[in-house]
């Protein structure tokens, strides 16, 4: 509510400030602006436009019936053209203010600070704009804050992630090296397999050699 209420009031004053009397357009879109009818005045500004494009009032308050309307980039663009059209520091202090309230609204913060800087450059008595740069400070420092927080947040997820890789790979070369482990084992119950099959080839055949051969004896015969 109170950011809402700083834009607000900053918008309102400046309006009334320069409702100049360039065009019946633009006295005619104030009058509507004042009436809170938004996107008529909207309407009136831009025929004063159409009639003269470098009108500062014309640009400016175009910028604040869009603001109003919640039309921010809009409204951004329109006060940044009507500059080059300021005719004297107040004006250029305004329309900085309202960079600012532009910026301020899409939580671009840190723009929005130096937008409010440039104003009081230009207005250093503006009490309201030196009110919207305090906010705007407050605003930006909670942001950064943020930001160091989700970072952190990031940091800490990223850490998670690789220590679970980690686990992961060890998870999978243990397996490995028990499967590599396993096959060596059979490879060695294979061998001893092989070799006490050798033995026993070995231990036959010497039960063979052994085996008794009857021997070719002598023979006499009686006469």
């Amino acid at each position: 509510m109170k950011k809402t209420l700083i834009i607000t009031l900053s918008i309102f004053v400046s309006t009334a400030i320069f409702a100049q009397k360039e065009s019946g357009n633009v006295s005619d879109g104030n009058k509507l602006y004042k009436k809170e009818k938004y996107e008529q005045a909207q309407i009136q500004y831009q025929k004063g436009l159409e009639k003269n494009e470098k009108s500062f009032s014309a640009n400016y308050n175009l910028g604040n019936s869009l603001f109003k309307q919640e039309k921010y980039p809009e409204a951004l663009q329109q006060y940044i053209k009507a500059m080059p059209y300021a005719s004297d520091k107040k004006q250029i202090a305004a329309a900085f203010h309202n960079v600012g309230n532009a910026l301020f609204a899409q939580k671009e913060y840190q723009k929005s600070v130096e937008a409010y800087k440039n104003a009081l450059k230009a207005n250093p008595k503006d009490d309201e704009t030196r009110y919207n740069l305090a906010a705007a400070q407050h605003f930006l420092q909670q942001q950064q804050n943020q930001d160091k927080n989700q970072d952190k947040d990031k940091n800490k997820d990223q850490k998670d992630k690789d220590k679970q890789q980690q686990n992961q790979d060890q998870q999978q070369q243990n397996q490995q090296q028990q499967q590599q482990q396993q096959k060596s084992d059979m490879s060695k119950e294979q061998a001893e397999q092989i070799l006490q099959a050798l033995q026993q080839d070995e231990k036959e055949a010497q039960e063979k050699r052994k085996v008794a051969v009857p021997k070719r004896g002598k023979t006499e015969k009686e006469w």
